[in-house]
């Protein structure tokens, strides 16, 4: 099998040289570094990353605790928080809790037991077990998505205001039935955008709250919407807060035989890559996934870095994409 030292002595270079491109300890130049590459295809070379945890007490593994990681929508999360990871030179181990918070302790406890050296992790709405767990053993620890508690380093999009000027937004085009289908009930991201429904509400002098749960995923959603468009007095705009949900809500007013957003407008907490690409075109509040992710991770090495550094919570600025599903332009004519 072939070492480092093979490695070098194809390449011309030091050892050390190595480990830096290998690692990303160090800058190397461009050429130094496509030699050293190219050494390590002709070697055939494996970094033994076992004897290297046991010399370092460092496995360059981070730990990611995300529900629902099969989701599509949240592809691009993953794919910063991954990417920033390996630009920092880890290797990214992905759990999903399952939203379940016995669960979620034995996922946590397999990454702690893989000795990752920190862990991303977004917390369910009951995950107290979680993180006595990785607290008592002074795990680095980054909260990601749900912001609960702002003693520990957590990153997240704003949701509050974000949901609120969706309400406004709507409301403004004269809708005064606008009704809001909740994510998960617990999460701290749906506490936060049932929050800032209301307060849009408030704002706009809307005394009718219209307020269902949708669980996070498209059926639960669809089931939801479905109530709401029997009531007495249905809503003529429906929010969802996130974009499962507007999956499922699209469903049932299709089955519904509904428009939108000629008979009911639609406006949604989530972008996603074909959104653009309805019928109609969905108006919608982008997070910033990329920099969420990776931020999470800069935060994590930093941590790791400075166990003793105060902690940091980043809220960022969702962003307003405006398109056809509210049916604004239509009104306004």
């Amino acid at each position: 099998m072939a070492t480092m030292a093979d490695v070098a002595r194809l390449a011309g270079v030091s050892i050390a040289t190595v480990s830096h491109v290998l690692n990303g300890t160090r800058t190397v130049r461009p050429e130094t570094r496509a030699l050293v590459l190219d050494a390590v295809r002709a070697a055939d070379y494996t970094p033994n990353t076992v004897a290297q945890a046991l010399a370092t007490a460092r496995t360059t593994t981070i730990g990611l605790a995300l529900s629902a990681i099969s989701n599509p929508f949240l592809g691009e999360l993953i794919h910063a928080i991954e990417a920033e990871a390996a630009r920092q030179g880890y290797t990214l181990l992905l759990v999903d809790p399952h939203e379940d918070p016995e669960y979620e302790e034995v996922v946590i406890r397999r990454l702690q037991g893989r000795r990752v050296d920190g862990v991303l992790f977004a917390p369910s709405a009951r995950p107290g077990a979680a993180l006595a767990h990785l607290t008592s053993r002074g795990v680095p620890t980054v909260l990601v998505d749900r912001l609960i508690d702002d003693r520990m380093d957590q990153v997240g999009s704003e949701n509050v205001e974000a949901v609120a000027g969706l309400v406004t937004h709507l409301a403004g085009a004269g809708h005064e039935r606008i009704a809001l289908v909740a994510g998960h009930p617990g999460l701290q991201t749906t506490l936060e955008r049932v929050e800032g429904y209301r307060l849009g509400l408030r704002r706009a002098g809307l005394p009718v709250e219209l307020l269902v749960d949708g669980h996070s995923a498209e059926e639960p959603a669809r089931v939801a919407t479905h109530a709401l468009l029997a009531r007495a007095d249905p809503p003529t705009a429906v929010i969802t807060a996130n974009n499962s949900m507007t999956i499922g809500a699209m469903q049932a007013f299709r089955e519904a035989g509904l428009r939108v957003p000629e008979d009911v407008a639609l406006a949604c907490f989530d972008d996603f890559p074909w959104a653009d690409l309805f019928a109609p075109r969905l108006t919608a509040v982008a997070q910033p996934f990329a920099e969420i992710g990776r931020e999470a991770v800069r935060l994590l090495l930093r941590r790791m870095a400075d166990p003793a550094a105060p902690p940091q919570t980043l809220r960022l600025p969702p962003r307003f994409v405006h398109r056809d599903s509210c049916g604004c332009a239509a009104r306004a004519r």
